[in-house]
């Protein structure tokens, strides 16, 4: 593949997951090859259920931004590509990390390992989205089915886990 069809696709990925997470009030806190790392904050008057629903609202958005960028693709000659979305709730630090010549804001902490735990995840599932339980509890469960209680590398405990039906 030429680096300008690489980098094209990369584009066409982003726009349809980052997009998506951007329409529904997340925020993209850096590009990591390809992949993403998002954060939808608790806002001022807004439930942990309305936060993890904008959170699974984003990831059905993209869904569907996906099957749609995937067919346009198709029918220009390119190739399609696959994603995984792992969606977690949990706590994290955040703030400024790096050095003073290059700091970079993130967050950091067993929250944010164990969503890209789950993210990968989606690859043995083989299902583009997985919610873990404490997700899963705050959002309407009409709609996503159990994969069980899951033992994911480097997390040290089981988590349930819970796929979005297509």
């Amino acid at each position: 593949m030429r680096l300008s069809c690489f980098l094209a696709l990369l584009n066409d990925y982003f726009e349809a997951t980052a997009g998506a997470v951007l329409a529904h009030g997340g925020e993209v806190l850096r590009f990591i090859g390809d992949a993403s790392l998002v954060v939808f904050p608790p806002v001022e008057d807004a439930s942990p259920a309305e936060v993890c629903e904008r959170a699974l609202s984003a990831a059905r958005e993209v869904r569907e931004r996906v099957r749609v960028v995937n067919e346009e693709r198709e029918s220009r000659g390119a190739a399609r590509f696959d994603y995984g979305v792992g969606l977690h709730r949990g706590e994290v630090l955040y703030g400024n990390i790096g050095t003073p010549e290059r700091l970079e804001f993130s967050v950091v902490g067993a929250a944010a390992n164990e969503t890209a735990r789950i993210e990968a995840f989606t690859k043995e599932a083989e299902t583009d989205i997985v919610l873990s339980e404490t997700m899963a509890r705050h959002v309407d469960i009409n709609g996503i089915r159990s994969l069980g209680k899951q033992q994911l590398r480097v997390v040290g405990r089981e988590i349930e886990v819970y796929a979005l039906a297509v």
